[in-house]
C-alpha cells in the first residue's frame, strides 16, 4: 500500500514535513528557523556524513602507513639480529635429526594418511575456505601454497606423540592439529570484526570449532590460532588470523621457533632465541579489540 504522503496531490504532506524540520531546528536551540526543504536537508546531511567518513578513512590509512613505516625499520633491525645469531650459532654446525630409529611400518601408515588428508584438503576443505575468502574482498588467505604440512614434520609429530602418550599411529595422527593449515590476513582496522565474521562463516560451512587461542597479549607471538574439525571425516585443520605485520613477524621468528622446538639448544641459546622472538613481537601493533576475543573453550 503506497504511503499517504506520496498520494497527496497538492504537496501538503511535503510541506508538513518541511515545517516539522523547521520546528525541530528551532526547538534544538539553533536560533534560526530551518529554511531548507526536506530534500536539501537530507542531501546536506549525506554530504556531511560522507565527509566525516572520508576524513576517518584518511586518518586510518595515514595511521596504518605510519605503523607500516616503523615496522619496515624494525624488520631491517630484526633481520640483522638474526644474522648475528646465525654467525654465533651457524646452521651447518647443528647435528641433523637422527631418524635411524623410525619404524618403516609407521612411516608407511603416515604416508597413506597424508595421501588421504591431501585428497580431503583438495576436494572439500580448501574449496570451502576459498568460498569463505570470496565473501570479503578486504582480507585474503596468505601462504595458501603451504597449506599442507611437510610429511617429514608430520612423521616427527606422530613419533613424538606416540612416545609421550603411548598411542597408536592412527591415534597420534588424529590429534595432529595442523596437517592442513590456513591463514587469513586482515587490515588492522577491520581485524576484530573480520575474525568474528569469519568464525561464523567457518561454522556456516559445517566446520566445528575445537579450539581457539588468542595470543595478542603473548610476548613471543602475536595472532590468533584456531583448530577446526571437518565433521564427516573427523579431520582437524588449523586456521590462523593475522594482520600483515603480525604475519610477517611470524615469518621472521619461525626459524627461531623451529630451533627451540628441537630441544637441542643450551640455556644461553634458548635465552637468546626467546629474547629475539620477544623483541620482534613487541613491535607488532595490536588491532583495536583483538585482545578481547576470548579463548575457546
Amino acid at each position: 500500500m503506497p504511503d499517504e504522503a506520496d498520494e497527496s496531490p497538492d504537496g501538503h504532506a511535503d510541506r508538513r514535513d518541511d515545517q516539522s524540520v523547521s520546528r525541530q531546528a528551532i526547538q534544538s536551540g539553533s536560533g534560526e528557523a530551518e529554511t531548507r526543504n526536506r530534500q536539501d536537508y537530507y542531501a546536506d546531511l549525506r554530504v556531511a556524513v560522507s565527509t566525516e567518513e572520508s576524513v576517518t578513512a584518511r586518518r586510518t590509512a595515514a595511521e596504518e602507513q605510519d605503523a607500516s613505516g616503523k615496522w619496515s625499520e624494525k624488520v631491517t633491525e630484526s633481520r640483522w639480529m638474526w644474522s648475528e645469531y646465525q654467525r654465533r650459532w651457524p646452521p651447518e654446525d647443528r647435528p641433523p635429526v637422527d631418524r635411524s630409529d623410525d619404524d618403516p611400518e609407521v612411516d608407511a601408515q603416515v604416508d597413506a594418511a597424508c595421501d588421504r588428508i591431501a585428497e580431503l584438503e583438495r576436494h572439500k576443505i580448501s574449496p570451502a575456505m576459498r568460498a569463505i575468502e570470496g565473501q570479503d574482498p578486504d582480507r585474503r588467505l596468505v601462504g595458501f601454497e603451504h597449506r599442507l604440512k611437510d610429511r617429514d614434520r608430520i612423521k616427527e609429530k606422530v613419533s613424538d606423540t606416540m612416545e609421550e602418550v603411548d598411542s597408536s599411529t592412527e591415534e597420534a595422527l588424529s590429534i595432529v592439529p595442523d596437517a592442513i593449515r590456513y591463514t587469513f590476513q586482515y587490515r588492522e582496522v577491520h581485524y576484530t570484526q573480520g575474525v568474528w565474521t569469519d568464525i561464523g562463516r567457518l561454522k556456516g560451512q559445517g566446520f566445528e570449532l575445537d579450539k581457539l587461542r588468542n595470543f595478542w597479549v603473548n610476548e613471543q607471538y602475536k595472532g590468533i590460532n584456531s583448530q577446526w574439525i571437518e565433521p564427516d571425516s573427523g579431520q582437524r585443520f588449523e586456521v590462523q588470523f593475522h594482520t600483515r605485520i603480525s604475519f610477517e613477524a611470524k615469518q621472521i621468528t619461525h626459524t627461531s621457533y623451529e630451533r627451540l622446538r628441537t630441544h637441542q639448544v643450551d640455556e644461553f641459546e634458548k635465552m637468546v632465541l626467546k629474547a629475539f622472538q620477544q623483541k620482534v613481537s613487541a613491535e607488532v601493533p595490536v588491532p583495536p579489540g583483538a585482545a578481547d576475543i576470548p579463548n575457546h573453550p
